[in-house]
C-alpha cells in the first residue's frame, strides 16, 4: 500500500501536519483517529461474527391436540 513512500515523504508529511494543526492539536487528532479506527475494526468484527453465526433452528410446531367436539345436551329418556 505504501510502497512508494520513503522516509523523506513521511517526514515532509509530518512537517506539513505540524504546520497546519500545531503541536498541541496533533496528539488530540492522533488519539481521535486511533479511537475511530478501533471502533471501525470492532464494528467490522461484530458484523463478521453476526454473518458467520449459524442461524438458530425454527421453533418446533405447537403440539396439536385433537379437536374437542361441540358439546351437545344429553338426550335422556323423556316421557312424552
Amino acid at each position: 500500500m505504501f510502497e512508494g513512500l520513503s522516509l523523506t515523504h513521511i517526514l515532509l508529511f509530518a512537517v506539513i501536519l505540524l504546520l497546519l494543526f500545531g503541536a498541541k492539536r496533533l496528539p488530540e487528532i492522533g488519539g481521535a483517529l486511533g479511537k475511530s479506527i478501533g471502533e471501525f475494526k470492532r464494528s467490522m468484527r461484530d458484523i463478521n461474527t453476526d454473518m458467520n453465526a449459524p442461524t438458530p433452528p425454527p421453533p418446533p410446531p405447537a403440539a396439536s391436540q385433537p379437536p374437542v367436539p361441540p358439546s351437545t345436551p344429553q338426550q335422556g329418556n323423556r316421557a312424552n
